[in-house]
Order: C-alpha cells, then sequence, then structure tokens
C-alpha cells in the first residue's frame, strides 16, 4: 500500500508542474463509470454483471476512504468527499439489498448501471470537490484496478 501511495504522490506532484483542470479530471471519473456501465450492458450473465457493479462501486468506495484517511487533504476536502462517498455506499446498499433497500433484481441491472452513471452526472452540479482529490481519486482507482 505504501508503495502505491508513493506513486500516487509522484503523480501528485505533476500537478505542481502542470495546472490540471476540474473538467478535465470530472470527465476521467465519468468516462471510469460509463465504462463500467458499458461493461455491465456488454454482458449476458446477471451474476457477472452485479459483480462488475459490485466490484467498480467497491473500487471506488476504498479510493474515497483512503482519502479520506491521507493527511494530503484539507479539512474541508475530507467534508467535501461525504456525498460522494455516501452516493457510493447507497448504491452499493442498493446493488446488495442492504440497510432498509430491496435488492436490484438481475433484469434490472442494466439499467441500475446507467442509473448510476446518470446520478453521477448530476451530482456533478451539487458535489464540489477540489482538483487535487478529484485526482486523487482518479489516480487511486486506477492504482487499484491494476493492483
Amino acid at each position: 500500500m505504501r508503495f502505491r501511495m508513493c506513486i500516487a504522490l509522484l503523480m501528485l506532484s505533476g500537478l505542481l508542474v502542470k495546472p490540471v483542470s476540474a473538467g478535465t479530471e470530472r470527465d476521467k471519473l465519468q468516462d471510469y463509470f460509463n465504462t463500467m456501465a458499458a461493461k455491465v450492458h456488454a454482458t449476458a450473465d446477471p451474476s457477472a454483471k452485479r459483480a462488475i457493479l459490485s466490484q467498480n462501486l467497491s473500487q471506488l468506495s476504498g479510493a474515497i476512504g483512503t482519502l479520506r484517511e491521507s493527511r494530503l487533504l484539507s479539512a474541508n476536502d475530507r467534508r467535501s468527499l461525504e456525498p460522494l462517498r455516501r452516493s457510493v455506499q447507497e448504491k452499493q446498499d442498493e446493488l446488495n439489498g442492504l440497510r432498509g433497500f430491496a435488492k436490484i433484481a438481475d433484469k434490472d441491472l442494466d439499467s441500475f448501471a446507467s442509473y448510476t452513471v446518470q446520478d453521477f452526472e448530476q451530482a456533478d452540479q451539487y458535489v464540489t470537490i477540489s482538483v487535487v482529490t478529484l485526482l486523487l481519486i482518479i489516480i487511486l482507482v486506477v492504482l487499484l484496478v491494476r493492483g
């Protein structure tokens, strides 16, 4: 895990050299969700669809959790992650039928994947995350996917 954090820090240091626009980073996160939905739609087996959704939501949740514990973020950035963390947790709970949610039926998994993409697109309007925080989320998700 330390190796991953070192890589993330090295990548973050690139921000000092070249400014990054928040729009570009939001697009990368949006691409992550679009790719997830495309994989779900392209898969015929409901258990495989559920696994794709579960894995992607877990990776994002793990990245957010790691960032919340990181000393790299300000208290304000940690607070700004909370709505995103709650939203991801609700999607996981809904997918698996936990905490008062009915489990998403196998026949509705494609719709749920599309809904998840749309929900995160709309969240863009009310969730404000700094460019650094957004970049770190993306870096951690990429590391989790490859690791």
